[in-house]
C-alpha cells in the first residue's frame, strides 16, 4: 500500500499530541497536517482538502464532533472523519453515531490504534 502520498489533517488544541499524531503517521507515510484551532482547521483544509480527518472532541472554541458533522453536512466534506478523544467510550461512540463521522478511537488506546484505524481507512 502506497498510503502514502495520502494527507491527513489532525486537529487538536494539544500541541503535543499533534507532534506525536504527525511523528507516528509520517513514519507510515502520510503526508500530516496539523491546526490548533478552527481557523487553522479551515485554512489548511482549504489549501489542501485532506485524504482524512482526525479530530479532538473536546476543543476549546467548540465540540469536535459539531464540527465534523458541519463539514459533512454544509461544507461538503467526503474524507473520513474520526473523532480522537479523552471523552469515554460510550459518550464517544455516541457522538460520533450522531455527527455521522466514520469512527473514533479514545485517546486512552493510544496513537497506535489510530495509526491502525487510519492505515484501515485509507487502504
Amino acid at each position: 500500500m502506497n498510503a502514502r502520498c495520502k494527507t491527513v489533517l489532525v486537529v487538536d488544541d494539544s500541541q503535543i499530541l499533534l507532534e506525536v499524531a504527525r511523528f507516528a503517521l509520517e513514519a507510515e507515510g502520510y503526508d500530516v497536517v496539523t491546526a490548533l484551532n478552527l481557523d487553522e482547521l479551515e485554512a489548511r483544509r482549504a489549501a489542501r482538502p485532506p485524504d482524512l480527518i482526525v479530530m479532538d472532541v473536546q476543543m476549546p472554541e467548540s465540540y469536535g464532533d459539531d464540527v465534523a458533522a458541519v463539514l459533512r453536512a454544509m461544507r461538503g466534506v467526503r474524507a473520513p472523519i474520526l473523532l480522537f478523544s479523552s471523552l469515554g467510550e460510550r459518550e464517544l461512540s455516541e457522538r460520533a453515531r450522531i455527527a455521522e463521522v466514520d469512527g473514533y478511537i479514545p485517546k486512552s488506546a493510544g496513537i497506535e490504534a489510530l495509526v491502525a484505524r487510519i492505515n484501515g481507512l485509507l487502504a
